[in-house]
């Protein structure tokens, strides 16, 4: 009996050292894990985020393609949209009409009919849909002008020295 009972302790042990060595592993593997976590939030916090007018690239409506976004190219740039999407070309858009708007452009997508139907007669006329500013060159445009330049765009994300500063409000320039 008494070689079967040090027999039965001999093959314990490998396996308490197994189980030890699977738990010392199981436990480094954790609390590397939990750090990597921690330290890519840490970093997603501090990065900059990038502005969310540019999430899908420049706009599309630059028409000259020379890095400046202009009031006059973004009312040609929503006139099209507008013949485009007016199936019926009775001069205005109803919501149906309107959902061809959200498919034609990424900026586009997130449209809300109520903010381009000013006078909520349940339709957009030409005018109200052309001449709504863009929300872009009121971001943007940081001297008034009516122009986007690649400098106001990069100012207006460069990180700002005082988080407690005010902050200029938009100004529409179309009216």
């Amino acid at each position: 009996m008494r070689g079967a009972a040090i027999v039965r302790v001999d093959e314990l042990q490998p396996q308490e050292n197994n189980l030890d060595h699977r738990k010392y592993y199981l436990g480094a593997g954790l609390a590397i894990g939990l750090l990597l976590a921690i330290c890519s939030s840490a970093a997603a916090q501090s990065a900059p985020r990038p502005d969310a007018m540019l999430n899908n690239g420049p706009p599309t409506w630059d028409a000259n393609h020379d890095g400046i976004y202009t009031c006059e190219e973004w009312k040609a740039f929503m006139d099209r949209i507008f013949k485009a999407a007016d199936r019926n070309h009775d001069g205005s858009l109803s919501p149906s009409e309107f959902e061809t708007v959200r498919k034609t452009d990424p900026s586009l997508a997130d449209a809300d009919f109520g903010y381009f139907d000013e006078n909520q007669d349940g339709k957009i006329s030409r005018k109200e849909f052309v001449e709504k500013p863009s929300a872009f060159i009121l971001r943007f445009d940081r001297n008034g002008d009516c122009r986007v330049t690649p400098e106001e765009i990069r100012a207006a994300n460069a990180p700002k020295t005082d988080p407690r500063a005010p902050q200029e409000r938009p100004r529409d320039r179309f009216h």
